[in-house]
């Protein structure tokens, strides 16, 4: 795959600035990131229960992390459920099928 051109793009992420390259056409990706992991630590930071920006970071990360897990497993269930559905019609066109014969 043929990216185009690096750029700089300034990230506010935990209260703190960020510059990171990335292609131009990955930007609004990038930023989109930047701002969940910023609303994912302000959630965890203002819990109270976690203090050191490390250990915020982290339980964010983790969170996210979690929440990917389950939106993975769940789309995998429906893909599955779904080529099973798909399995059992065409089982039963075959066989429709070979009645008529």
């Amino acid at each position: 795959m043929n990216h185009g051109k690096s750029i700089p793009v300034k990230l506010h992420i935990l209260d703190k600035d960020y510059v990171i390259a990335c292609p131009e056409e990955e930007r609004e990706t990038l930023m989109a990131s930047a701002r969940y992991l910023n609303d994912k630590v302000q959630q965890v930071r203002e819990g109270g229960k976690v203090v050191s920006t490390e250990r915020i970071v982290v339980v964010s990360a983790l969170n996210i992390i979690h929440e990917y897990l389950q939106y993975k497993q769940s789309n995998e269930d429906f893909f599955n459920k779904i080529t099973e559905d798909k399995n059992h019609l065409q089982e039963k066109i075959e066989l429709a099928l070979s009645e008529i014969k």
